[in-house]
């Protein structure tokens, strides 16, 4: 441990506040989070750490790891944040994490903050196809790597070649695609790793086919989901396990579109996304959620699961 780390990890949490002034990185306490994610729900959290170098989270990662729990944030897509206070550390990787760049003819490699739709208009301006799917995923490099997120059937794990990660002991790793055992929507990878960037294989094609790709998959995502409202994304998972069915027609046959608890209703374009309309509670959005699973279950017999993270 050199002279830095061992500087900070003598410190209090209280007293974090002075060694944020040494560093790039932004550190906050009692930080208001509602403004960071798309459901504009949430109360404080404890500490709120803006990294902007792999040597600063690793610093705070080796000190803060036994201390409290660590919630890493993205885009801020498929979050459901709790209104009362959040004992733990939320972190947000900075820009530095967003950087984009071109390994060869049809491989590109990721910062995991970089926007999924980001990532895609790169590869279109490099001739570099197959990555017009991200332009329709609401979120992030490393929320993608996380839920094994996909439309259009398809999914990160088709155009992943490996990910780099930090683990909370702030050692860093390189993992190829081969050696993860992903799923829909999920996958083994431990739930405390921080990942770090996402190397992404494509092939070689022309700029204008992959705009027309791209053109094709976006109106049809107007076409059938909402846009510039306050809502998560998909809120569950097709149940692919025990139907054919998709979730949407699920909720469709066994809730009324027009349930609403509080400002937190279903949205009337796309059933499965869910809207704060305009002060809603996490109460709100909770029991909304919960009300719609027990409702499905109760007409189907199909128990669903959330695709949104629940944070309390």
């Amino acid at each position: 441990m050199d002279e830095r780390v061992k500087r900070v990890a003598k410190m209090k949490i209280e007293d974090i506040e002075d060694y944020s002034k040494s560093i790039n990185g932004k550190i906050e306490f009692d930080y208001d989070i509602s403004n960071l994610n798309w459901f504009n729900i949430g109360g404080r959290v404890k500490v709120f750490f803006r990294p902007e170098s792999l040597q600063e989270l690793i610093d705070f990662l080796k000190v803060y790891n036994n201390r409290e729990k660590i919630f890493l944030l993205g885009a801020g897509s498929n979050t459901l944040f709790t209104d009362k206070s959040y004992n733990g550390v939320v972190i947000k990787l900075g820009k530095k994490f967003s950087n984009i760049s071109k390994l060869n003819e049809e491989t590109i490699i990721a910062g995991s903050s970089a926007l999924d739709k980001t990532v895609s208009q790169f590869a279109k301006e490099n001739n570099i196809g197959g990555l017009e799917f991200l332009s329709c995923i609401p979120g992030s490099i490393g929320g993608g790597i996380r839920m094994n997120a996909g439309c259009f059937e398809k999914e990160f794990k088709d155009v992943l070649l490996s990910i780099q990660f930090v683990n909370t002991n702030g050692v860093v790793s390189t993992l190829p695609v081969n050696e993860i055992d992903f799923k829909y929507r999920s996958s083994n990878l431990d739930k405390s790793l921080i990942f770090l960037s996402a190397t992404l294989k494509g092939f070689k094609t022309d700029k204008l086919i992959i705009e027309k790709e791209i053109y094709n998959l976006t109106s049809k995502k107007k076409i059938s989901q909402p846009s510039k409202i306050k809502t998560g994304g998909s809120t569950f998972k097709n149940p692919k396990d025990q139907t054919k069915k998709k979730v949407w027609e699920l909720i469709k046959d066994s809730v009324p579109i027009d349930t609403k608890i509080g400002d937190a209703e279903i949205s009337k374009k796309h059933c499965n996304f869910f809207v704060n309309v305009n002060k809603a509670k996490f109460e709100d959005m909770k029991s909304l959620i919960n009300l719609v699973k027990d409702k499905v279950k109760e007409k189907t017999g199909i128990s669903i699961e959330t695709e949104i993270v629940v944070v309390e």
